[in-house]
C-alpha cells in the first residue's frame, strides 16, 4: 500500500462542534427510512418512530462538515467507514425538531492509515439529549505526523465469544436496488454505492451496499431474535464494517449473548460467501418506550 506521509491532519480541529443544524422530523422520512432497510416494525413503518440507524440522517450534512475540517482534502478519496457506535437516550419520533451538531474528537496514526473519530450529538426542541455518534473514518495509506484525542467507545466482541456458536441466525435478503432505494431516503449518495464504474474504479468489486443500510439489517435482525418490536427498545448500536458487500445476495446476523449482561446482544453479521461484513456487532436493549 501506497503510504502518503506528507498530508497532515489539522489537530487544531479536535473538539470543536459544528454549528448546529435544524430538522424536522416527518412521518414521511421515518416511514421512507423504513421501508429503504426492509424494515417490518408496523411503528416504524407507520412513521411514529424511527429505527436505530435513522439517526445517521439529521447529521449527515454536519457529519460531513466535521470531517473535512480535520483531514486534509487530498485524504478524502482513501477513506473508509470503519466504525459506527449509536448512542440513545431517548428515540427519534414523528413531529420533533432535531437540532445537531459534530465535531472531530481524535487522530490516531497507523502504519497503514490514519483514523478519525467523530462524535455527533442530536437532541430535541426542549434541548434533551436524543442521541450521540461515534464514527471512525479510516484514511487508508495516509500515514505519519502525529495525533491525539479521544479514543471510541469499545465495543469489541468479548474474548470468550470469539469461537462460540451462535445462539440463533437470521438472513434478510439485500435486494439488487437497495442501495438506489437508501441513498434516496438517507441522503448518502457517494458514487460506491450507486455507479458500477466509479466504484471499480476505486478497486470494488461494483457497487456496494451501503454499511449504514446493513447495520440497519442487523439491527432488525438482533431484534427479532429477541422477539421485540418496538425499535425503541435499543439503547446502542455498535458495528466494524469489516468487508463490502455487493447487492442482490443476502445478508445473515448470527447473535450472541455474553453471560455477563443480560441486556446486551453480540452480534456479527456475513455474506452469501460466508465472509464477515460486520464484526464486534453490540447492541444493549431495554424497556420499549414508545407511544403504542
Amino acid at each position: 500500500m501506497e503510504i502518503r506521509e506528507a498530508l497532515q491532519f489539522n489537530l487544531e480541529e479536535l473538539g470543536r462542534w459544528t454549528p448546529g443544524r435544524a430538522m424536522s422530523v416527518g412521518k414521511e422520512a421515518i416511514t421512507a427510512y423504513a421501508r429503504a432497510t426492509d424494515e417490518t416494525a408496523p411503528l416504524a413503518l407507520d412513521g411514529r418512530v424511527a429505527t436505530p440507524v435513522f439517526a445517521i440522517v439529521p447529521v449527515w450534512t454536519t457529519l460531513q462538515e466535521a470531517a473535512r475540517s480535520v483531514a486534509p482534502e487530498e485524504a478524502r478519496p482513501y477513506v473508509v467507514h470503519g466504525d459506527q457506535d449509536i448512542l440513545i437516550s431517548a428515540p427519534i419520533q414523528a413531529g420533533m425538531t432535531l437540532r445537531s451538531r459534530a465535531a472531530p474528537v481524535g487522530v490516531h496514526v497507523k502504519e497503514s492509515g490514519t483514523t478519525v473519530v467523530l462524535k455527533t450529538e442530536t437532541r430535541d426542541g426542549d434541548d434533551r439529549l436524543l442521541n450521540e455518534q461515534y464514527v471512525t473514518e479510516f484514511y487508508r495509506g495516509v500515514s505519519g505526523g502525529t495525533g491525539g484525542g479521544e479514543q471510541a467507545p469499545d465495543h469489541r466482541t468479548p474474548q470468550e465469544l470469539a469461537d462460540a456458536e451462535p445462539v440463533s441466525e437470521l438472513t434478510y435478503p439485500v435486494a439488487q436496488n437497495q442501495t438506489q432505494r437508501y441513498a434516496e431516503a438517507s441522503g448518502d449518495h457517494n458514487a460506491f454505492h450507486l455507479d458500477d464504474q466509479a466504484a471499480r474504479a476505486a478497486g470494488l468489486p461494483g457497487i456496494i451496499v451501503h454499511g449504514l443500510c446493513l447495520m440497519a439489517f442487523a439491527g432488525r435482525a438482533v431484534l427479532a431474535s429477541q422477539d421485540i418490536d418496538d425499535p425503541a427498545a435499543v439503547r446502542r448500536l455498535a458495528v466494524r464494517f469489516s468487508r463490502p458487500m455487493t447487492p442482490g445476495g443476502a445478508l445473515t446476523t448470527r447473535i450472541y449473548r455474553p453471560k455477563q449482561d443480560a441486556g446486551a446482544v453480540v452480534f456479527d453479521a456475513v455474506d452469501d460467501a460466508g465472509t464477515v461484513v460486520l464484526k464486534d456487532g453490540l447492541a444493549e436493549l431495554g424497556e420499549t418506550r414508545s407511544p403504542r
